[in-house]
């Protein structure tokens, strides 16, 4: 498939040490590492943190065409803090680089002639007004496109408004179960059970897919009105950080391969389990080491 995610690159700042991150940017790297053909739209300062990154991102085989590079604004950083069971705290530090990407006319005509089949986004960078009019008009240059949604909510980088307008943007949404709970507090979308929220969200959103993760229990899908749950794999964590991206990369993987419903669910949990395994974010690992 040709992919296109739309987000945030930073650094992800630990005690020991710094891994190249963000959520979108992540499940770029994935996808790319399952041998789809990724763009990754996000920008990086002028400074010695942004060359890096954009090291980084060839070594990792994607292109780095659509990075834009921006002096004077920082690239991104998270400080990330890890609990005993590797469940990790995020202090966002913005504004970053990536919150000011933009795109010429020449570079979105170039991204719309190469037919995307997904464009894929998540909250934390439409947070800022000028990347979510950047992703509208994305969105509207390549309407063939169908739109992932990652809820992946992060303190003070959401709100109700912005966050209903991302799921009645989407043709797929993945969320984990505490968001579940959030969304229903947040919209007051209707949470009796997962299944409940997966069959009348899709109904009343138009989605053609949900996936809600729920950590070590594994995850429960609805695709075309078949919902299913699928168990967990038992990891020695080292930290989780990463992820729920690796699993949403597999997950679109199985979806754009026309899998049925069970074997998605079971390879996205075992791509999530193996990145959890693994410290960082972008572990190397090939499909082999599955």
């Amino acid at each position: 498939m040709r992919i296109l995610s739309i987000g945030e690159i930073l650094w992800d700042v630990f005690d020991e040490g710094e891994h190249l991150g963000g959520a979108p940017f992540n499940f770029a790297a994935h996808a790319a590492q399952l041998g789809h053909e990724v763009y990754f739209l996000s920008a990086v300062g002028e400074d010695e943190r942004g060359r890096r990154a954009l090291a980084r991102v060839r070594e990792l085989g994607l292109t780095d065409r659509y990075i834009s590079r921006l002096p004077g604004a920082p690239t991104g950083t998270v400080t990330v803090e890890l609990s005993s069971d590797g469940q990790p705290s995020f202090t966002i530090h913005r504004p970053a680089a990536y919150d000011l990407v933009d795109l010429s006319g020449e570079q979105l005509d170039c991204l719309a002639a190469a037919r995307p089949d997904w464009i894929c986004f998540g909250t934390l960078h439409q947070m800022h007004p000028g990347a979510r009019r950047l992703t509208r008009r994305v969105l509207a240059a390549i309407p063939s496109a169908r739109r992932f949604y990652d809820v992946n909510l992060r303190p003070d980088s959401y709100t109700p408004e912005l966050v209903r307008e991302l799921l009645d943007t989407a043709s797929v949404v993945k969320l984990n179960d505490g968001e579940v709970t959030a969304l229903g507090e947040l919209l007051g979308l209707p949470v009796a059970s997962l299944e409940t929220f997966c069959l009348a969200n899709a109904e009343r959103f138009g989605w053609q897919a949900v996936c809600v993760t729920r950590g070590a229990d594994g995850c429960s899908l609805l695709l075309d009105d078949e919902y299913i749950e699928a168990p967990g794999l038992t990891v020695d964590v080292a930290d989780t950080v990463g992820a729920g991206d690796a699993f949403s990369a597999a997950f679109l993987h199985g979806l754009g391969a026309g899998w049925p419903p069970a074997e998605i669910a079971a390879f996205a949990n075992r791509v999530g389990a193996f990145v959890a395994g693994r410290p960082g974010a972008i572990p190397a690992w090939t499909p082999a080491d599955l």
